[in-house]
Formats: C-alpha cells, sequence, structure tokens
C-alpha cells in the first residue's frame, strides 16, 4: 500500500506540474514565458552610438513580450552631451544599470582600446549578478571583445550566452592596417574567437557576408548563426517635406538641392567618394550636409576647406528626438562602405534612411549585399568605391527629376516597413533566445522537484 500510495501521489505532482505550465512540452513553455535576459553592451542612450540606439528598441520590444531583461551598459562615452545618467533606471519593462566610464584619450584608437577593457573588466564583475538571476546572456561587440565575457560566463557559471557581432574582430584591424595578420595577438584573436563561437548558443550577425566571413573561420557553427538585419522605428521617423522641417529652415536646407551623410564617419566609411562627388558639383545648387563624428570627419573638414568648398554644411550628433527632423530634411540619403570592409561591417544607418522616404545612393564594393538590397527595394542607386562622377551624375538627375526622388523615397520605406521594423526585427531575436533557453534546459527546475 505504501508503495502505491508513493505512486499515487507523484502521479498527482506529475499532473499538478503539466497544469502549472499549462503545456505538454514545460521547456517549450518556460522558454516562451520566462526568459530572464541580461544584455552587455557598452553603448546604450543617452549615449547617441548606433549600436546603442539598437540595441534601446530591441530591448523595448522583449520587455513588452515578456522578457525579463536587464542592460548592463556604461555611462555615456562615445557620442553624448552629457556624460552622466542615472547608474540604476527602469525604463518600462526593462532595467538599466550603468558603471563608471573612463574618458582617457577621447576619439583616440588607443583611448577607445583602454576604456573598452576598462567596461569589460567591470562586466565581469556583473556576471555575478546574471547568475544569481539565472540570465541567458546577450553579448555585443561594443567594444569588440566583449563576447569574451559571455565565453567566460558559461565557463564560470553555466550561463548560457548569444553574441550579437556588429563587428568583424580582429578582421577589421587586420583589413585596417592596425595590426598584421601575421601577428600573435591577430591569431590569438581569432583562436578565441573560434571558442567563443564553438561556446555560444546562438550567433548573430547583420548581412549574409557577414555570415560567410565567420564560416570561412569556423565552419562548424553554420548551424548557430542567424542572419538578423538592423531596423528602424517607422513610427518615429516619419516623411516630412522640407518646408514643413524645422531644422531644414534652421540650417538654411530648404532651397537647395541637399545631400546627406548622418552617422559615424569612421575608418571603414567611404568619404573620399563623397568628396569627390562635390568637387565635381562645387558650382551648382547642391549642399552635402554631415551629421556625426568619427576618425574621418576632421580629415574631410580639413580636406573642404584645402579645397575651398563652399557646398558642405557640418554638425555634430543630434539627439533621438531630432532625428525624425535631421533625417528629413535633405532630397538623398548616402550611405557608404570602404571596399576593404565589405563583410566585416553593416551600415546601421541605412534602415534610418529608408524609414525616412528618401532616396539612397549607396556606396560599397560589386559584391556587397546591399546592392541587391537597393535593387530589390527599388529606392536608389548604387556605386563603385571611386565612383566620384557617377554619384554626381546619379545627384544631377534626382535634382532634375525629384518625382523620380519621390517614389524611390516611397518604395523604401515601405520595404522596410514590410521587413526590417523593431517589431519584425525582435520576433527574430526571440526566436533565437527561445533556442538558445531550449537547448540549455532539458526540464525547467521548480520547487516541486525539490521535494
Amino acid at each position: 500500500m505504501r508503495l502505491n500510495e508513493w505512486i499515487h501521489r507523484r502521479f498527482l505532482q506529475s499532473i499538478a506540474t503539466r497544469l502549472e505550465y499549462k503545456d505538454d512540452f514545460p521547456v517549450a513553455n518556460h522558454s516562451r514565458q520566462s526568459i530572464k535576459l541580461s544584455v552587455i553592451t557598452q553603448f546604450f542612450p543617452p549615449d547617441f552610438a548606433a549600436t546603442g540606439q539598437l540595441i534601446e528598441e530591441l530591448v523595448q520590444q522583449l520587455g513588452h513580450q515578456g522578457v525579463n531583461v536587464e542592460v548592463f551598459t556604461s555611462q555615456p562615452g562615445y557620442a553624448f552631451r552629457s556624460d552622466t545618467a542615472p547608474n540604476i533606471e527602469q525604463v518600462d519593462n526593462v532595467r538599466i544599470r550603468r558603471s563608471r566610464t573612463a574618458q582617457m584619450w577621447p576619439g583616440r584608437i588607443r583611448g577607445k582600446a583602454v576604456n573598452g577593457i576598462l567596461y569589460t573588466l567591470r562586466a565581469l564583475v556583473h556576471l555575478l549578478r546574471a547568475w544569481r538571476r539565472n540570465d541567458i546572456l546577450l553579448v555585443t561587440t561594443a567594444p569588440p571583445f566583449l563576447p569574451l565575457v559571455g565565453y567566460l560566463g558559461k565557463l564560470l557559471f553555466k550561463l548560457p550566452y548569444v553574441c550579437i557581432l556588429y563587428d568583424l574582430y580582429p578582421d577589421i584591424a587586420i583589413a585596417l592596417g592596425v595590426i598584421s595578420q601575421r601577428s600573435w595577438l591577430a591569431r590569438f584573436w581569432q583562436e578565441l574567437n573560434r571558442r567563443i563561437w564553438l561556446n555560444a548558443k546562438g550567433i548573430v550577425v547583420l548581412s549574409p557576408g557577414m555570415k560567410q566571413q565567420i564560416l570561412s573561420q569556423c565552419p562548424q557553427i553554420a548551424h548557430k548563426i542567424s542572419v538578423i538585419h538592423s531596423w528602424a522605428d517607422p513610427d518615429l521617423i516619419v516623411p516630412i517635406a522640407k518646408q514643413e522641417n524645422w531644422f531644414a529652415w534652421k540650417h538654411n536646407l530648404v532651397n537647395k538641392f541637399t545631400v546627406l551623410y548622418s552617422g559615424n564617419m569612421g575608418r571603414c566609411h567611404d568619404i573620399e567618394t563623397i568628396l569627390a562627388a562635390a568637387k565635381e558639383l562645387q558650382n551648382e545648387p547642391v549642399q552635402f550636409v554631415c551629421i556625426g563624428g568619427g576618425a574621418k570627419r576632421e580629415e574631410l573638414i580639413e580636406q573642404v576647406n584645402q579645397l575651398g568648398l563652399q557646398n558642405f554644411t557640418f554638425l555634430p550628433y543630434q539627439d533621438k528626438q531630432v532625428l525624425p527632423y535631421s533625417l528629413t530634411a535633405c532630397d538623398l540619403s548616402l550611405v557608404s562602405v570602404d571596399s576593404i570592409s565589405e563583410s566585416l561591417v553593416v551600415p546601421s544607418k541605412l534602415y534610418s534612411a529608408l524609414a525616412a522616404g528618401r532616396p539612397l545612393a549607396v556606396i560599397c564594393s560589386p559584391y556587397s549585399y546591399l546592392r541587391q538590397l537597393i535593387a530589390e527595394a527599388g529606392c536608389g542607386g548604387t556605386f563603385d568605391n571611386g565612383d566620384g562622377h557617377g554619384l554626381a551624375q546619379f545627384i544631377r538627375l534626382l535634382n532634375r527629376d525629384q518625382q523620380l526622388g519621390e517614389r524611390m523615397g516611397k518604395a523604401g520605406r515601405q520595404y522596410m516597413r514590410s521587413h526590417f521594423t523593431p517589431k519584425v526585427i525582435s520576433q527574430q531575436y526571440l526566436e533565437v533566445l527561445r533556442q538558445a533557453v531550449s537547448s540549455n534546459e532539458q526540464i525547467p527546475v521548480s520547487p516541486r522537484n525539490h521535494n
């Protein structure tokens, strides 16, 4: 009788457990309803860095879908007006924790590297909190070596992690000549990457080219890689006519054909082709507006001054609430990637430019995925690196035929609304997280299992 009573009791407990989870497969329901996510990224608003703004929109969407999100980030230290923000902040369903930030050699590679290392060390301490929360980690490449935190979290605390690879290092550093491909640092970094990728539960890249680049180094992780594009919010950025745009009036752009480059002007971006087009158009009613910062910004300003060009306007990064006006104070948006950076970086500015409802001119290599995207969307033109004349001719065409530009702009925005909104993209991230949790836990532990 005792044995029968024990079997009966275990049977009732089993039924109760199933009712508690309301699912025949508790692990699937657990991953769907109870994901605890710790996002680790150095940049987050009020920092203007594009990666931080994307992460903010992503975690907001995940929070609305029931994910318990905590962000561990730094004080503003990349592109900012105020260098302080609350150490702990609750925004809707997302909890934000900010560490201190060092400001050594701002704007220089050395300073960024040191500041990134210091943040990474603080992120290692944060792993203790993630362990207590029983989180899954979502780790970005801001700074580039941050995925190491996910790897160590797995080794030390058995924490599962997913990596978002915004940029591929050390590949970019090698391509830019910062380090040699044969150096011990490059070999060590590449070996460390392989270990990080092999132990990750999921890897997110931003383009098919980035996926192929990774597979060329570590083909056995093909099943872990998801290509998920960046995005823009079409409810935040909506087309505004220049005549009704205070930003365009403020900067005297209403009556000029305006070509806009908004975002980072870094070493991976082709600024030289833009300058060549501007030189060709210097005596025509066309104004180039560059908003943002980056390593090539000062170089471009110096070259513009040396050439005596009067068709450039330079402005700093704009607050998020200004973006709907700054991004629409133009007739054409520019996106550029240097040929040596193909498959290593993806320009996030592309998606906000699509949302603005303006035609795009994209400067990239002949093999870039951007060419197919622009062709499918029917939203602009693509140009080889160095083809300043072709870019200038396209600008002249749109200046003459403004209806063509309007059609391209509408087509691009419609394409973006179908493919690259926060709601669409967050669902893809959520699926990656669900798979990561499901692969990490066969049966969730409940209080009943301990009795």
